[in-house]
């Protein structure tokens, strides 16, 4: 009997196996794929904030807001004075110089004044000499008035003596006047400061002949204005600005009512803040501009405003009652009006369309909206009506900040 040997499997039935282990390890990973995309779905109904829109937030408020009103505005001094020799002279001394402050009283120049003195001199000789004669004269008529009462003269030689008198006294007064015009004359040889203020140039030396209508022009006399020096005020100094005519009443109103307060913004780096008030609003409207004139005062103790600059002027007549202010940032765009993104309680945000009545300082004032309700300030661009948003970074009120720095400002002004 023959031996039966074991025949080793086939190739085919290996392949089979393999095939199955395969599909079982197939299995297993899809059915674990499905269970945790069961268990993220289940995690993302529990917790709605997965994908939500990062936002910034602000509250709309309610508060009175001041109309601000701006303009560029030019520098120009309350008065400039252009000081002039009154008597023709040589020039003694200069006790100034070009760009110095002077005080109001202080001595600017002193002229030669010999010949009014030798005029003074001799007008109040000749007074002296007056003052005598209608001395003798009156004692002369007191005699001939004693004489007549005991019939010794007639009545016309008391007539004479009456007239030498009255001549004399005349004389007495004519000289007298001379007297004072020679002073006034002589004091014309020392110029003071008629106002306090800036020097500016200075065209005259020691030895300069002045006159009073000529001036130096190098080393001749010529015909003109014969200014030795001009002085400018500068403390306190003006601004000069126009604003539309529709302000006018707005500003002829809060004018009457008491001092409207003016800021100005120096166009210079590092330039100071300058607070003043208006002073003056013109009496007529420019036709070509349909503008009005205005003025406004600056103490200028520390010099920072000079005649010619230019700034930027502030000033706010009117105030807006009971306001509704939200950060401009926070007003969107639309295709036919201005909106605001609502955030409601469940954190979805819609539409609340709104009109702006005016822009400053960072700030719009609307009209549509209620006080209080909760508006997207950042993150906007990404929203549409129904998206899910939530808060990111600090959700501070920035529209109360606004509005306290504005209010600060505003009372720093007034």
């Amino acid at each position: 009997m023959k031996d039966i040997s074991q025949t080793p499997p086939a190739p085919s039935a290996k392949r089979s196996m393999g095939i199955k282990m395969i599909g079982i390890l197939l299995a297993s990973l899809i059915m674990l794929t499905l269970i945790w995309r069961s268990q993220n779905t289940g995690t993302n109904t529990k917790n709605p904030e997965i994908g939500a829109i990062q936002v910034l937030s602000t509250v709309v408020s309610q508060n009175d807001v001041l109309v601000k009103l701006s303009a560029n505005g030019t520098v120009s001094a309350q008065q400039t004075v252009d000081v002039r020799p009154q008597i023709s002279a040589t020039m003694k001394m200069v006790h100034i110089r070009e760009g110095q402050f002077v005080n109001k009283g202080d001595k600017l120049f002193t002229l030669d004044a010999r010949t009014e003195n030798a005029n003074l001199n001799k007008a109040e000789a000749q007074l002296v000499k007056s003052h005598a004669d209608l001395l003798n004269a009156e004692r002369n008529l007191k005699r001939q008035h004693e004489l007549f009462q005991q019939k010794f003269i007639s009545q016309s030689a008391l007539d004479i003596a009456q007239n030498q008198v009255d001549g004399l006294r005349g004389q007495f007064g004519f000289d007298k006047a001379t007297v004072q015009a020679n002073r006034v004359m002589q004091s014309f040889s020392e110029i003071y400061a008629p106002i306090s203020g800036r020097t500016g140039v200075i065209p005259v030396y020691p030895g300069s002949l002045v006159q009073p209508n000529s001036a130096v022009i190098g080393s001749l006399i010529q015909p003109s204005s014969a200014i030795l020096v001009s002085i400018t005020q500068i403390d306190p100094i003006n601004i000069s600005f126009t604003l539309p005519e529709r302000e006018l009443a707005t500003l002829q109103q809060a004018f009457t009512k008491g001092e409207i307060s003016v800021s100005a913004e120096l166009d210079l780096i590092g330039g100071k803040t300058q607070y003043g008030k208006l002073l003056f609003i013109d009496n007529t409207i420019d036709v070509a501009s349909g503008s009005i004139r205005l003025k406004a005062e600056f103490p200028n103790a520390e010099r920072h405003l000079w005649p010619g600059m230019f700034v930027t002027v502030t000033l706010a007549p009117r105030k807006l009652k009971d306001a509704i202010t939200v950060p401009v940032q926070a007003v969107q765009t639309g295709p036919e009006s201005k909106f605001l993104y609502i955030i409601e309680e469940n954190n979805k945000v819609r539409i609340l369309p709104i009109s702006v009545r005016l822009i400053q300082d960072k700030l719009a004032i609307i009209e549509g909206a209620k006080p209080g309700i909760r508006v997207v300030l950042e993150g906007a661009q990404n929203l549409r009506p129904g998206s899910i948003v939530t808060e990111t970074g600090n959700s501070k009120n920035a529209n109360e900040s606004l509005i306290q720095s504005v209010s600060n400002a505003s009372n720093k002004t007034n």
